[in-house]
C-alpha cells in the first residue's frame, strides 16, 4: 500500500530566521536607491521587527492542513477487498493506489484504469467516462467487456481534496445470467441448437416454460412459430415403458432422451432441459444390412442420408435413376447433380436431419442428364439405423413428355397462323399479277415478242400460288374436296409416278392390307402426301450412298391399325377407334434425335442451301390434320426412318344421308350482262377485277369496303350478282351479304378469299354463296360470276 504525509510545524525560532533575511534584503534594497547607511540601518530594523510579528502570529493560529490526518491506504484496501466486485483507486496523475484481489482477477494483473487490455471501442468510452469522473465527479458505463468477461463500470472522485477516482467493475449477477439464458434460448443460440438437432428451454422449478427454441416449439405443437411460453412442459410430453418421453401429440413419433441442468444451487433456481431424438431406442432395424435388403425390394428408388449428409444405403432403382455407377458409388448426395444444384441439395439435406415430420420435393439436375430437370423427394425419417433423411425421386418423365408436346403444339400453332396470314396477303399480291398478266396475253398474239416473256411471269405467278398452298395445308386452311375413298386406291394412282421420280435405283415396294375400311379425304391431296414422303426418302438414301439393293428402297404399306399399337402411340394424343394406317419407311440414314422433334416445322430443312423449301414435310403434316388424322415420324440414326399415318375409318351411314346435287351444265361462253358490286379493299385486286368483268360485258360499281357498298345500294339499282371479298375493314363481307340479304333476299353473292373455304364457311351461315379461291385468273374470276348468275 502506498501511504503519503505532509505537515507544517513552526517556532519563533524559524519567524526569526525569516524576520532577519527579510529584513537584510529591504536594507539593501534601501542602500542602494538612497545611498546612506543610518536610513538603510533603521529601515532593516522595522521590516525585522514587522516580518518577526507577523510570522509569530501566523504560526500560533491553527490551520486546516496542520489538522488534516494522514490517509490510512490500508483500511481502505481492506475496504475494498471485503467487496465482491473488482476495484481500483487511482490518483490525480493517474497512478494506481490500490486495488482489490476481484479487480487483480478480472484484469489478470494490476493494470491501471483506464489504461486496460480492451477493445478499440470500450477503452475509448472507458478514458472519456474517466475524464467525465474528474468533472463532474461520477460516470458511469453501462457494458465493456474486460478479458472477455461484460461488466459496468462506475467511476466516482473522491479522497479529502478530490484528488482520487475509485473505479467499480460490476460484474453480472447469477438472477442476470439466467435472464440472459433464456434471451438466448429463445433467439439464436436455440436456432443453432436446432440445427444440430437439439429441442431446449429453460423452464421454472415447477415446469412452467420460461422460453424455448423454435424447435421444440414446432415439434411439441405440429405448429410452425408457434409457442410454448408458460405451458407445463410435463403436459406436452408422455413417458413409455422403457423410460424414454415422447411428444404427447404425436406418441407414434420416435423417442426422445431429455437431460436437465439445474442453473443455480437453490432450489428457487431455473432448469435448462434438453431434447433430443433417441435414435438408439427408435431404430429396431438398426443392422445396416438389414436396411439394404429392405431397400432392395422396394421398387421405387429410393436412398438414405446420415446426419453427416453421407449415403448409407441406397436400391438398384435410386442407382439406375441417377445414373450411378457401381464401382464408384457418390459419398454426397450433391455428387449426383450439376454444380449449379450442390448447393441447394446440401442446404435441404442438411435442413431435414434436425428431425420432424416433414417433406419437399426439389428440382434437381442430374450430371448425367443436365436437360432433364427431375423431381428429388427429401424427408425427415426415423427407424433406419442412423439414417435421418430419406431420398427418393419422382418419375416425372410424362409430365415432361406433355409438357414438350403441349409446347410444341402451341409452336406449331403459332407458326401455322403466321403462315396463313402469310399466305393470305400474298395470294392478293399474286391475283394482281396473275390479271395483268391475263389481260396484256388477251392483246398479244402468240408469235409476238413479249407474249414469251408474258407467259414466263404468269408461269411463276404460278409456282408462287404453288407455294401459298403449301403454306395454307400447313396451317390447315387451304380447300380441301374430301371423298370417300380407299387407301390403296390412292397409292395405286399415284405408284406409276413415284417410280419415275425415285429412279432406277430406287427400289418401290407396295403392300396392302386386307378388310381396310373407308376415309374421308381429299385424294388429291392424300396423293401429294404420298408424293412428299417417297420424295424425301429418296433424298435420305441418296445421301446415304449406293448399298446391296442400289440406291436403297421405299416401301409404302397401308393396313388396319390395332389397339394395341393405338394404346402405345398413346391415348391422350390419339384416341382409341377404328384406323386406316398408311406406312412409308425408307432404309436412308435415319432422322437425328435432336432434328425429328423440328422436322414438321415449316422452312425447317437438311438440305443444302437452295435444295429444298422446307415445306415438304409441314405440308404433308397439315394435309393429315386438316383431313382429321394423325402422323407419326419413327427413326434411329443410321436404320431409316419410317412415317405412319391413321385416318379414321369413315362410316358408310354419313356418306348416304347427303344427298348429292346433280351436276349443273355449264354455258360454253363467260360473257354476260347485268350489273355486278364489286367489294374488294386491295386497290391492286380490286383493279384488276372490275377491268375483268367489264371485259365481260357487266357493268360494274366498285367499293372498298362493306359501308361504302350499302351507300352505293342506296343510290344504285339492284344489282344482279355482289363479289366481294371476306376480310375487310370497317365492315367484312359477310356482315355486308347479311345487310343486303335484308333488301335482296334472293340476290348471289360470290366470295373471293385467300383463306380456305372451309374455315370461311363455319363463320359463314348463308344460303346460295359461292366461293372463289385466291389467287385466281380471269378467266376463272369470269367462269365463277357466270355460274353465279346461273345458279340464281
Amino acid at each position: 500500500m502506498s501511504e503519503v504525509n505532509h505537515s507544517v510545524t513552526g517556532g519563533g525560532r524559524a519567524a526569526l530566521l525569516i524576520a532577519v533575511a527579510a529584513g537584510a534584503v529591504a536594507g539593501g534594497i534601501v542602500l542602494w536607491l538612497v545611498g546612506s547607511v543610518i536610513v538603510a540601518a533603521g529601515f532593516v530594523a522595522a521590516a525585522v521587527i514587522l516580518t518577526g510579528v507577523a510570522l509569530a502570529i501566523r504560526t500560533a493560529l491553527p490551520t486546516r492542513t496542520q489538522e488534516a490526518p494522514a490517509t490510512d491506504w490500508s483500511l481502505a484496501a481492506a475496504l475494498a477487498g471485503a467487496n465482491a466486485d473488482a476495484v481500483a483507486v487511482t490518483g490525480q496523475s493517474g497512478h494506481l493506489v490500490c486495488a482489490n484481489e476481484a479487480y487483480e482477477a478480472l484484469c489478470g494483473g494490476l493494470a491501471t484504469p483506464p489504461g486496460l487490455a480492451l477493445a478499440e471501442p470500450d477503452l475509448v468510452a472507458l478514458t472519456a467516462a474517466g475524464r467525465d469522473a474528474w468533472r463532474d465527479g461520477r460516470a458511469a458505463l453501462a457494458r465493456v467487456e474486460v478479458a472477455g468477461t461484460p461488466v459496468a463500470v462506475e467511476i466516482t472522485r473522491s479522497g479529502h481534496a478530490g484528488d482520487h477516482l475509485i473505479w467499480r467493475f460490476v460484474g453480472q449477477r447469477a438472477g442476470d445470467t439466467r435472464q440472459s439464458l433464456a434471451r438466448e434460448i429463445d433467439g439464436p443460440l436455440g436456432d443453432r441448437l436446432g440445427e444440430a438437432g437439439i429441442m431446449a428451454a429453460v423452464m421454472t422449478p415447477a415446469g412452467r416454460v420460461i422460453a424455448a427454441n423454435r424447435v421444440l416449439a414446432a415439434r411439441a405443437t405440429g405448429q410452425r412459430n408457434a409457442s410454448i411460453e408458460g405451458q407445463d412442459l410435463a403436459q406436452l410430453l408422455v413417458g413409455d415403458p422403457g423410460g424414454s418421453v415422447r411428444f404427447a401429440r404425436d406418441e407414434e413419433a420416435g423417442p426422445l432422451r431429455l437431460l436437465q441442468v439445474a442453473l443455480g444451487s437453490d432450489q428457487q433456481s431455473p432448469v435448462l432441459v434438453g431434447l433430443v431424438d433417441d435414435l438408439a431406442a427408435a431404430s429396431p432395424v438398426g443392422d445396416p444390412q438389414d436396411v439394404q435388403t429392405l431397400l432392395s425390394i422396394i421398387p421405387f428408388g429410393l436412398a438414405l442420408v446420415d446426419r453427416e449428409g453421407r449415403f448409407t444405403a441406397m436400391n438398384a432403382a435410386f442407382a439406375r435413376m441417377a445414373g450411378v455407377e457401381p464401382s464408384a458409388p457418390p459419398l454426397y448426395p450433391g455428387d449426383l447433380v450439376v454444380r449449379e444444384d450442390k448447393a441447394a441439395v446440401a442446404d435441404a439435406v442438411r435442413r431435414f436431419t434436425t428431425g420432424g415430420a416433414q417433406s419437399a420435393d426439389l428440382a434437381i439436375r442430374l450430371k448425367d442428364h443436365p436437360d432433364e430437370p427431375l423431381a428429388l423427394s427429401i424427408a425427415a425419417t426415423r427407424g433406419f439405423g442412423g439414417a435421418s433423411v430419406l431420398l427418393s425421386f419422382k418419375d416425372n418423365g410424362e409430365e415432361n413428355r406433355l409438357k414438350r408436346e403441349v409446347a410444341q403444339a402451341t409452336k406449331m400453332q403459332a407458326v401455322g397462323q403466321l403462315a396463313g396470314g402469310v399466305a393470305h396477303d400474298f395470294n392478293n399480291i399474286l391475283t394482281a399479277i396473275i390479271g395483268h398478266c391475263d389481260l396484256m396475253l388477251m392483246r398479244h398474239s402468240p408469235g409476238d415478242s413479249d407474249y414469251d416473256d408474258i407467259q414466263q411471269i404468269r408461269a411463276n405467278s404460278n409456282r408462287a400460288a404453288s407455294l401459298t398452298r403449301q403454306l395454307l395445308a400447313f396451317s390447315r386452311q387451304q380447300t380441301l374436296r374430301p371423298q370417300v375413298l380407299q387407301l390403296p386406291d390412292v397409292v395405286s394412282e399415284v405408284s406409276t409416278l413415284l417410280r419415275r421420280l425415285l429412279g432406277e435405283t430406287v427400289v418401290l415396294e407396295v403392300k396392302h392390307g386386307r378388310d381396310l375400311g373407308a376415309v374421308r379425304a381429299d385424294p388429291g391431296q392424300l396423293e401429294q402426301v404420298v408424293v412428299n414422303l417417297a420424295v424425301n426418302a429418296r433424298d435420305a438414301m441418296l445421301a446415304k450412298g449406293p448399298s446391296a439393293t442400289g440406291g436403297g428402297r421405299v416401301t409404302i404399306q397401308t393396313r388396319a391399325a390395332t389397339i394395341a399399337e393405338l394404346r402405345a402411340r398413346g391415348t391422350d394424343i390419339m384416341p382409341l377407334g377404328d384406323y386406316t394406317a398408311l406406312e412409308i419407311a425408307d432404309t436412308g440414314t435415319g432422322i437425328p434425335p435432336d432434328v425429328l422433334p423440328k422436322i414438321f416445322e415449316p422452312f425447317f430443312t437438311t438440305k443444302e442451301v437452295g435444295k429444298g423449301t422446307g415445306l415438304g414435310l409441314s405440308t404433308v403434316y397439315g394435309i393429315v390434320k386438316q383431313s382429321g388424322g394423325y402422323i407419326f415420324a419413327d427413326s434411329r440414326p443410321g436404320q431409316g426412318a419410317t412415317f405412319t399415318i391413321y385416318f379414321p375409318v369413315h362410316a358408310v351411314g354419313d356418306e348416304a344421308a347427303t344427298p348429292r346435287k346433280a351436276p349443273r351444265t355449264k354455258p360454253n361462253d363467260s360473257w354476260g350482262s347485268g350489273t355486278i358490286l364489286l367489294v374488294e379493299d386491295e386497290d391492286m385486286v380490286r383493279a384488276i377485277a372490275e377491268r375483268a368483268l367489264t371485259r365481260q360485258g357487266y357493268t360494274v360499281l366498285a367499293a372498298d369496303h362493306g359501308e361504302a357498298a350499302l351507300e352505293l345500294l342506296e343510290t344504285a339499282e339492284r344489282p344482279s350478282l355482289i363479289v366481294s371479298d371476306v376480310m375487310m375493314p370497317v365492315m367484312d363481307g359477310p356482315t355486308l351479304a347479311r345487310a343486303v340479304r335484308e333488301r335482296y333476299p334472293d340476290i348471289p353473292i360470290l366470295f373471293m378469299s385467300g383463306y380456305a373455304e372451309e374455315q370461311l364457311r363455319r363463320s359463314i351461315d348463308l344460303d346460295n354463296v359461292a366461293f372463289l379461291p385466291k389467287p385466281f385468273s380471269v378467266q376463272q374470276l369470269a367462269e365463277a360470276a357466270r355460274d353465279a348468275l346461273a345458279s340464281a
